[in-house]
């Protein structure tokens, strides 16, 4: 599995699987490859048991080279084909960001539950779209935030905190950095418009994180900024972001993102977050612990009993898969909530809207 390049990261857990269907039972398809969180979203689903039927995407070699990865899958001849699947439980999809939310609209009419990469929706006007047609149709339509339910570190953290090790989360600080990779970038990838920007883009994963480790239903922007710092010929991108939140629990947090990770770092980001509770602390080393292990999944506590570290790959698997397709089959919400996906894009997209931009003089000599 290479971690150098994040936008084609796709995690696989190296211990035992379990499956939550039997076969045949819980059946998807795919519409949309134009990122490449989608191998990492279709890792999940497989490896809980799902079955993938189908493909489609506008680029046949896009198709191509999917199936080359999952040689099961049939290559569909349209959209409608897929959507018009009766068999089919859910379409998952990376279809760029300006897309997804209408074709959620349209999978959720078609009787399927939507499984799409971050940033699901864009403005509020979709997250209010978008949570009608949930409403209307009994449909799921849920977000991929890849860097909590993908990362085994982060699911420990989050098991630690749930058994009360560290008290009542106070505060949370965040700090993500990927690599930017640009030649292998397609254009729409530098437009605001298509993308969101860079806190909708990378800030969605950490403010969901923020909700989630804290326990808050919602949470208020206090202050954003972002910058464009070494990409000044992309004038709507931005290459540096950062924000300050207020969770309705009186838990506080401050993130940071970027594209700024180093050409030496082994992994494309040096991710890191730190939790501090009433009766404690932790430190997730997400991707890798630098210049001591190349491996991630650090995880570093303290508690009334004392200091631990512990490095959990291939010790705690990725449960929010199996988890979803129950969910799917069953009607329930034990993966993640529908209210939870809805607040925490409409957070990220006020922290986005918000935000001041670094400009100008602020910016000479840099």
């Amino acid at each position: 599995m290479q971690k150098a390049d994040g936008m084609n990261y796709a995690p696989e857990f190296r211990g035992q699987v379990e499956k939550v269907c039997g076969p045949g039972e819980f059946r998807f398809g795919v519409i949309g490859l134009d990122h490449g969180h989608i191998y990492a979203i279709c890792n999940g689903l497989l490896e809980a048991g799902a079955q993938l039927v189908s493909v489609w995407d506008p680029d046949p070699g896009k198709c191509r080279e999917f199936a080359q990865r999952y040689p099961q899958v049939q290559l569909a001849d349209s959209e409608e084909a897929v959507l018009g699947d009766g068999g089919l439980q859910l379409i998952a999809s990376a279809v760029r960001p300006s897309r997804r939310c209408g074709l959620g609209l349209k999978v959720m009419e078609a009787g399927k539950d939507f499984f799409v990469d971050k940033p699901g929706m864009l403005s509020l006007d979709q997250v209010e779209a978008a949570r009608k047609a949930c409403a209307r149709t009994g449909k799921k339509y849920i977000i991929y935030f890849g860097e909590r339910i993908h990362v085994e570190g982060a699911v420990y953290a989050e098991q630690l905190i749930r058994e009360g090790k560290i008290g009542q989360v106070l505060q949370v600080t965040i700090l993500a950095p990927h690599r930017l990779n640009r030649p292998t970038r397609p254009d729409w990838f530098f437009e605001e418009k298509e993308n969101g920007g860079i806190i909708l883009d990378l800030g969605s994963h950490q403010i969901e994180q923020f909700l989630t480790y804290c326990g808050a239903r919602s949470a208020r922007v206090l202050h954003t900024t972002v910058a464009n710092y070494r990409n000044r010929d992309k004038e709507s991108f931005y290459d540096f972001g950062e924000g300050t939140l207020l969770a309705d629990n009186g838990a506080t947090c401050w993130f940071r993102v970027d594209w700024f990770t180093p050409d030496g770092l082994s992994a494309w980001g040096d991710g890191r977050v730190f939790v501090m509770g009433t009766q404690g602390t932790i430190e997730i080393r997400k991707y890798v612990d630098p210049g001591t292990s190349r491996e991630g999944d650090h995880v570093i506590w303290v508690d009334g009993q004392g200091e631990h570290k512990e490095q959990v790959t291939g010790k705690m698997g990725f449960v929010f898969f199996g988890r979803l397709i129950r969910d799917c089959l069953d009607r329930t919400e034990t993966a993640i909530t529908q209210d939870h996906v809805f607040e925490a894009m409409s957070v990220t997209i006020q922290a986005q809207e918000q935000a001041e931009v670094i400009r100008g003089e602020e910016m000479e000599g840099r």
